[in-house]
């Protein structure tokens, strides 16, 4: 615990300035940790980043998560780094063809969905923060992942019985989760006290509590996904670049599923 709390303190120490700044910081941080979640994804497997499925892996996520007119402004007018994303793709697919199809089309599956999960998350986590004016969205978003992650883990410990999904997190509880949830609609009421954002970022508030219990379940969601991952992989953890938390994808898997979702319901 004694180490989880350094780490988690030398972290944000490190994390918060970046999100307050924005600009080129945070989408060149964003970018890194989409890489670096690709890199942990792939080690999981047993592949390696060095290699032409995992550059290619790493730059269709990169392609995804940085901004066009900042760091692609070279491509014509009309074409998007979605098209950029997909051409990388195509390149994967003639592997099957210069390897007389001994790297099949299965195999190339892995290390596209690889791009869009990481690469897709990170993006959505960049567009959230998007101007000065727009750090309470994420603020927000983080806010209902932290909150969700405390009180899951806070409850579960104390009456968590039940167990939520044994073959893939053994330690989750229905009443950690349910927890979870409340503890995040407590804290997004306290932040929309203080912080309207402009009438709730559009919405009334009655409908961001909704939104709230969605985000924390879509959270939960997303941690176990990541947990599914590990089992299916025989690992305890995505990675080591956090000690005493693991890997970036073991910080971020809620993140990664929240942020597109709020995207899709019009927060940002």
């Amino acid at each position: 615990m004694k180490q989880r709390v350094i780490t988690a303190v030398v972290a944000l120490a490190l994390f918060i300035p970046v999100i307050i700044y924005g600009g080129i910081a945070i989408q060149l941080t964003a970018a890194a940790l989409a890489v670096v979640g690709v890199y942990e994804l792939f080690k999981m497997k047993g592949l390696q980043l060095v290699s032409f499925e995992g550059i290619l892996a790493a730059l269709g996520a990169v392609a995804l998560v940085l901004p066009r007119d900042v760091w692609f402004f070279f491509l014509p007018e009309k074409a998007d780094t979605y098209i950029l994303f997909y051409v990388l793709m195509m390149v994967l697919l003639t592997a099957a063809v210069f390897s007389k199809n001994t790297y099949t089309f299965d195999e190339a599956a892995f290390p596209v969905l690889v791009s869009l999960y990481v690469g897709m998350g990170f993006k959505s986590f960049l567009l959230a923060r998007g101007t000065t004016a727009d750090l309470t969205i994420l603020m927000y978003g983080l806010l209902v992942v932290w909150s969700t992650d405390i009180g899951a883990y806070m409850i579960g410990r104390q009456i968590g019985k039940r167990k939520l999904a044994p073959a893939i997190s053994p330690n989750k509880t229905l009443e950690g989760s349910l927890g979870g949830v409340v503890c995040a609609v407590v804290v997004a009421a306290i932040f929309f006290t203080f912080y309207p954002a402009q009438k709730y970022f559009g919405y009334e508030l009655w409908v961001m509590l909704l939104f709230t219990v969605i985000f924390s379940m879509v959270g939960q969601m997303g941690d176990l996904v990541e947990s599914a991952f590990k089992r299916h992989y025989g690992v305890k953890d995505s990675g080591t670049i956090l000690p005493g938390h693991g890997g970036i994808l073991d910080r971020f898997d809620s993140m990664l599923f929240v942020f597109p979702v709020m995207h899709l319901l019009g927060i940002f």
